[in-house]
C-alpha cells in the first residue's frame, strides 16, 4: 500500500502569516497556445515542505549538504491527540530515522485557527528526538514550536530536519512503514515543498 502524506497545492494551500500569498496562473492553454502551462510562485516554505538547520542557524546545514539516503528511510507516525506539549517515549520505536507525529491540528487547515493554539514540541521530547538520534520530525502541523523557535534551533544544531503540514497521518498510527521525502532539489535550499510518499507492506 502507498500512501500521500503531502497537502496540495493550490489557491487554498494556507501560507504562514505575513508571508506573499502563492501565486497559481494560467500562463498557456491549449486553445490559444497548443500546450497548457501554469507559472507558480510560492516561498520554500509553503505546504507540505521540508526545513532544514540553515533555515535558522547562520552556519546551518542546507538541504543540499544532505546526502539523497537521508530522505528515505525507516519512519513511524505517534498518535499524540489532545496533548498540547507533545511527548511520546520513543523506546519502541528505536529503529525509526524519522518520527511523525498525529496532533489533528490539521483539521483546522482551511480556518484562521490553523495558525494559533497548535500543538508544540517541548524541550523534553526534542531531547529523546535526539537522544534516539532521530534525522527527521514531522508533524500535522505548521510548526512544532512557535517564536522563538527555540526547538526548531535545537533539532537544527543536531541535524534533525523538520517536516511540516503533513496528511493522512491518522492512516499510520502506531505502524512502521518507509517513507520518501523528496524535496525540490533547490541548490542552498534552506527548506523546500516536497512529496512524501508512505509505503506499506
Amino acid at each position: 500500500m502507498i500512501l500521500d502524506l503531502t497537502m496540495p497545492i493550490d489557491a487554498r494551500t494556507p501560507v504562514f502569516p505575513g508571508d506573499p500569498q502563492q501565486e497559481i496562473r494560467q500562463i498557456a492553454t491549449i486553445e490559444k497556445n497548443g500546450w497548457n502551462e501554469k507559472r507558480l510562485s510560492f516561498n520554500s516554505h509553503f505546504g507540505t515542505h521540508i526545513d532544514a538547520p540553515y533555515h535558522m542557524l547562520e552556519n546551518g546545514k542546507k538541504l543540499t549538504d544532505f546526502p539523497i539516503e537521508w530522505f528515505v528511510g525507516k519512519a513511524c507516525v505517534i498518535d499524540v491527540r489532545g496533548q498540547k506539549e507533545i511527548f511520546a517515549p520513543l523506546d519502541n520505536f528505536q529503529d525509526c530515522m524519522m518520527v511523525f507525529f498525529l496532533t489533528d491540528h490539521i483539521r483546522y487547515v482551511y480556518s484562521p485557527k490553523y495558525f494559533s493554539e497548535n500543538p508544540v514540541i517541548g524541550t523534553k521530547m526534542a531531547g529523546e528526538l535526539i537522544k534516539h538520534k532521530v534525522k527527521i520530525v514531522g508533524l500535522d502541523s505548521f510548526t512544532p514550536d512557535n517564536a522563538p523557535y527555540d526547538v526548531h534551533k535545537l533539532l537544527f544544531k543536531h541535524n534533525i530536519r523538520i517536516v511540516e503540514n503533513l496528511v493522512n497521518l491518522e492512516k499510520l498510527v502506531g505502524k512502521t512503514f518507509l517513507c520518501h521525502i523528496l524535496p525540490l532539489k533547490i541548490q542552498d535550499a534552506d527548506g523546500a515543498p516536497c512529496r512524501v510518499i508512505a509505503t506499506l507492506d
